[in-house]
């Protein structure tokens, strides 16, 4: 009983953590919504991704979409799918 009761602790926990960091990241955007000065939001930009790797996506092409498109539905012709309740029951784990 002591088990289950530190685990949903635990959980509670986690989840509290999770809600206080989306909170935070609202909060932060609403505050950005209302930059209104080029000069001072620029130097927030350049802040934030000075320390981010720069990555770069590319669209993809009609050939490489039709190629996946392709592939996903062999995928799930021969069986090679995940349901919902395998990804929520192997997220657990994590």
């Amino acid at each position: 009983m002591d088990y289950l009761r530190n685990k949903i602790v635990i959980l509670w926990e986690i989840h509290i953590v999770i809600m206080d960091l989306q909170t935070r990241k609202l909060n932060v955007i609403e505050y950005l919504i209302g930059i209104d000065d080029e000069k001072f939001f620029s130097e927030i930009e350049t802040a934030v991704f000075k320390n981010t790797k720069a990555v770069t996506f590319r669209p993809f092409t009609k050939e490489e979409l039709i190629i996946r498109a392709q592939q996903a539905n062999n995928d799930y012709s021969s069986g090679k799918i995940t349901t919902q309740e395998e990804l929520e029951a192997e997220s657990e784990k994590w």
